[in-house]
């Protein structure tokens, strides 16, 4: 693999802001500094110049869903399509999931994997745990050694065996995470309220009426249930995709018991309101938490802002244009949008542009934040002498507009389309590696790696 210089460019990390030079030898950073002259590089470094540009450590998607088989059918982007799309993001390891067959956790992950040997970019891997069972502690332990460090808990979906519906099943399950070192990872939407209100329901089922089908009250109750075991056990517990101002409200009570609540939204849960789900196209705009209100927007930015949330991820879960409109009945529209690709750009224009986030408090949400709880740190997420040469040349002034031809979705449409926003990615490396230059994608099939997770 050949060595590169990369000069010139604003290197940025979440402490500080500065004008040098990289030096990557083989796959790892060997070297950051004012001004390494290629002259002292070993023969045969390729220098690229980065003036003007932003030099970023690799974004980590900390949640996704390539290829996911559901009701049925799969979702639009494989993993070789969902590496391509997130090289042009900037974004180099995502962070996938594993559903639990409810007989062996490592058998779930293996099979997980095996289907992922496409990745042209590296990953790691939350697995599923849909149920309580006497063997379970025998198999988070294989789960742990086999490098898996979160596992991922659904308060709603009884209906497809998702839901551990007893409490003290749930408890013993996070009381054995909190044992083994596992994080522990909630869809929080409470499923008695959900199906109350489905089996109430006199209205139609329009898109718009998802909204209130699965309401923030939903949200906020889940959460304050699994942040209570938390509490009791004195552990973590980490909210995936907040929603909604009820939810955030409740996550500020819990904080202020002292329990330890890691947040993650979305960036369509920042910028999207419910608006969308009307009209023609409004099956396009169904996910699981529904989008809300402006003003539950407005109340998570600036949460945002505020240092309130930890993680910024997508929940990249692409359906095709054509599969999202063959029905206009929200139970049964497939559930999910298109996002890993604009992740960087939105953030970076909302926090950014705007004031409100510095360069570092941006890569603390995209990568360094993500690697850090996953325990991917310091090999990901991060510039520093011995870390993955995982590099993204970001322009910082180039204005450009999403929409589905200027992005890389197999799903052919963005649920950000038409808005305009200010920077984009040049380059981006991987382990040293570039997989994608100045609009051409050089990621090979098979390529990426699984990422063991390092938890205490």
């Amino acid at each position: 693999m050949a060595n590169i210089l990369i000069k010139n460019g604003l290197v940025v990390d979440t402490e500080w802001t500065r004008h040098s030079d990289v030096l990557v030898e083989g796959s790892r950073i060997k070297r950051i500094a004012r001004n390494i002259l290629p002259e002292d590089c070993p023969e045969n470094t390729h220098v690229v110049d980065a003036s003007g540009l932003c030099v970023l450590p690799g974004i980590i998607d900390a949640h996704t869903h390539y290829h996911l088989v559901s009701r049925g059918t799969v979702t639009a982007d494989s993993f070789a399509e969902g590496s391509k799309l997130a090289a042009f993001g900037g974004v180099t390891t995502v962070i996938d999931f594993a559903n639990d067959d409810k007989v062996s956790l490592l058998n779930s992950t293996k099979n997980r994997k095996k289907e992922m040997r496409e990745m042209s970019i590296d990953y790691a891997l939350h697995q599923g745990i849909y149920a309580y069972r006497d063997s379970l502690k025998a198999e988070l332990k294989e789960l742990k050694a086999s490098g898996v460090g979160a596992i991922k808990i659904f308060t709603t979906y009884k209906n497809v065996g998702y839901l551990v519906e007893k409490r003290e099943e749930l408890k013993a399950i996070f009381s054995l995470c909190k044992e083994l070192g596992f994080l522990v990872c909630v869809h929080c939407e409470d499923d008695k309220t959900i199906t109350e209100i489905n089996d109430n329901w006199k209205g139609e089922y329009r898109p718009i009426d998802h909204a209130a089908l699965r309401p923030s009250s939903a949200e906020a109750r889940a959460i304050k249930y699994v942040g209570e075991i938390a509490g009791e056990l004195d552990m973590p517990v980490y909210i995936v995709h907040l929603s909604s101002k009820a939810g955030l409200e409740t996550v500020r009570e819990l904080r202020e018991k002292g329990i330890k609540v890691i947040v993650e939204t979305t960036p369509h849960y920042l910028l999207l309101d419910k608006s969308k789900l009307e009209g023609k196209e409004g099956p396009l705009y169904v996910m699981t938490p529904p989008l809300r209100t402006k003003e539950d927007n407005e109340a998570l930015q600036e949460a945002l802002i505020d240092g309130e949330i930890q993680v910024v991820a997508t929940d990249h879960c692409s359906f095709t244009y054509e599969q999202k409109m063959e029905s206009n009945d929200c139970r049964t529209i497939y559930p999910g949008i298109p996002g890993t690709e604009e992740l960087l750009p939105l953030i970076y224009n909302f926090g950014h542009v705007s004031g409100q986030l510095s360069l570092g408090q941006i890569v603390n949400l995209l990568s360094t934040g993500p690697a850090k709880q996953f325990g991917l740190f310091p090999k990901k997420g991060i510039l520093q002498e011995g870390s993955d040469a995982d590099i993204v040349l970001f322009d910082p002034s180039e204005i450009w507009t999403i929409s589905k031809d200027t992005v890389h979705t197999a799903a052919h449409y963005t649920p950000y389309e038409g808005m305009t926003v200010m920077g984009k990615v040049k380059m981006t490396y991987l382990r040293g590696r570039l997989i994608m230059g100045d609009g051409i994608y050089l990621g090979l099939d098979g390529d990426g790696q699984f990422v063991k997770a390092h938890r205490k």
